[in-house]
């Protein structure tokens, strides 16, 4: 890389550490919050994530337009670093009260604000990094590592905070985000970072465009009928790991402790990960990822105690990178790199969220009738006939970039 490549490479490395800091502070216990602090059941709780993903999926539209429409100006990033301010005075002060006292209202309010912020906002800067790096020639997966670490540093004392009072962590997270705002502001809106190839204008029918692509749906049926069951396994995992302790606090201690380790194994394969992709291929890295969920989430309705439970669960740390850095490669190889932003947050987080949407409440009903073992066991299920079917279905293109680098037999189009 030269000077110019690295210095956006580390502001957007430091950037995306400290925003996953600021996420994973006021997020990665909000299940537990919500069970244990606002004393809501499954059933409640799947309702909550179900509207917090509606919410997601506008947000993410709306993202996908301005990001392409834009380029690589801030806009984007500077709104929802404005919002990732607020999440301490929120919590405390607006939206734990709220589900108190008016449940409704509260998920309202709360699924716009979470949706807007997090859900959606994550994706956002994903794939404004994407764009960096195809731009500035380095990998996403590389500046997603440092993410990746900023989530496991905090969630390594998040369980422990957590316990002396949950009000620590949303503090913790608007701190975390003044610090964002200066790395922000230390970007050059009249240099390098907006040094993007102008092309005629997005439009609304531009993304319309997309729906009426058989190769989209293709993509889709992946994203609905296999990447969904990870993010819905995710979504109540924490409070399945701690029923298995009899002091609900040493629980969420480890739980702690355990998602910091994933999170350390994830921020490792997403250094190494854009290397097995390029080696392999997209399509095969989306069902290599598909066939890792797969085990997982079966295994985990299979495994007995705490340990196995913790096994299955590192497993994650290594089936994201490897999905993440395929979709974006698959995107890249198969369709216009103008509406790149738009395919990733329609064609993969807001289908993604679309399934939760649909499945959150059912999956509570399951959690709270059957159990988490036994509901592990349906969703995996589902995820394995849906990743036999994708094997099938999904394109074999490789990015224009690996052409000169893989074999012509590998690339053809299934």
């Amino acid at each position: 890389m030269n000077k110019d490549s690295k210095s956006v490479y580390w502001k957007l490395s430091s950037f995306l550490f400290f925003y996953q800091v600021t996420w994973a502070s006021g997020y990665s216990l909000y299940a537990l919050w919500l069970g244990e602090e606002i004393k809501l059941n499954s059933v409640s709780i799947g309702m909550i994530l179900s509207v917090n993903a509606v919410f997601a999926v506008l947000s993410k539209i709306f993202y996908g337009y301005l990001l392409d429409k834009f380029g690589l100006r801030k806009n984007v990033l500077w709104i929802i670093s404005l919002f990732t301010l607020l999440l301490g005075p929120f919590f405390i002060y607006l939206y734990g009260p709220l589900l108190k006292h008016n449940l409704i209202l509260g998920t309202i309010i709360g699924g716009f604000y979470l949706g807007f912020t997090y859900l959606a906002g994550i994706a956002a800067i994903e794939s404004y990094i994407d764009k960096c790096g195809r731009t500035y020639d380095f990998e996403y997966g590389k500046t997603r590592m440092w993410g990746s670490l900023g989530w496991a540093v905090s969630i390594f004392f998040a369980g422990q905070l957590f316990n002396i009072n949950p009000n620590i962590n949303f503090w913790l997270a608007s701190c975390s985000a003044v610090i964002l705002i200066f790395i922000l502001a230390s970007f050059k809106t009249d240099g390098s970072i907006e040094k993007l190839e102008k092309v005629d204008p997005i439009k609304v029918k531009d993304i319309l465009s997309l729906f009426k692509m058989k190769s989209f749906w293709i993509f889709v049926s992946f994203v609905v009928g296999v990447a969904w069951s990870y993010f819905i396994m995710e979504q109540q995992f924490s409070r399945y790991f701690v029923s298995m302790f009899s002091n609900p606090a040493l629980g969420n201690k480890l739980y702690g402790y355990l998602g910091s380790a994933q999170v350390f194994i994830e921020g490792g394969m997403m250094f190494v990960a854009p290397s097995i992709i390029n080696k392999i291929g997209p399509k095969r890295g989306l069902l290599l990822a598909g066939a890792i969920m797969v085990f997982r989430i079966i295994g985990s309705g299979l495994v007995i105690g705490p340990i196995g439970i913790s096994l299955m669960k590192l497993l994650a740390g290594f089936e994201l990178p490897i999905l993440l850095v395929s979709v974006f490669k698959y995107i890249a190889a198969n369709f216009n790199s103008r509406l790149s932003s738009s395919t990733y947050l329609i064609g993969y987080q807001s289908m993604l969220y679309v399934g939760l949407v649909t499945v959150g409440p059912v999956a509570g009903k399951l959690y709270d009738s059957i159990g988490f073992g036994h509901s592990y066991l349906i969703i995996g299920s589902i995820a394995l006939v849906f990743t036999i079917i994708s094997s099938f279905t999904l394109s074999n293109k490789w990015p224009k970039e690996l052409d000169s680098s893989s074999n012509e037999d590998d690339r053809v189009a299934s």
